[in-house]
């Protein structure tokens, strides 16, 4: 089954790299013996699914290969699943742009509050302080 990121991305299912191992933890003989543990890799460097734009901020941000291991589920095909999933769900991350910070000042009214706020507790602490003889 095929991957679809979003409208413009789809991984076909010969893209991907599987490796199956047990799984530790809790289970006893059947996590013992079964391989349900998925380790899923993808080549983002070679795949010629991914249009050269979308490749390079992928690669920045993540590398030439993504790996996604599973072992939540007691099935290796659910786990396969998930492991599909993540990858998309990380590859769809990867691509969404941060909007750009416009830098603000604080307003006047912030900066009178800000100081009166100071000047306050400042008062509070003296008052704590332990009386002089001015005598």
């Amino acid at each position: 089954m095929d991957i679809h990121v979003n409208d413009e991305i789809v991984i076909p299912e010969s893209e991907l790299h599987y490796r199956f191992s047990t799984s530790g933890g809790p289970g006893g003989q059947h996590a013992n013996r079964s391989a349900t543990r998925v380790d899923m890799t993808f080549d983002i460097a070679e795949s010629p699914s991914i249009p050269a734009p979308a490749k390079s901020v992928l690669v920045d941000a993540l590398g030439e290969q993504v790996t996604v291991s599973v072992d939540d589920s007691r099935s290796q095909w659910r786990n396969r699943q998930l492991a599909k999933r993540r990858l998309a769900d990380k590859l769809l991350e990867a691509l969404k742009t941060q909007r750009v910070r416009r830098p603000t000042r604080p307003k006047r009214s912030a900066k009178r509050k800000r100081v009166e706020s100071k000047r306050h507790r400042s008062e509070i602490k003296q008052l704590r302080r332990r009386p002089t003889s001015d005598d």
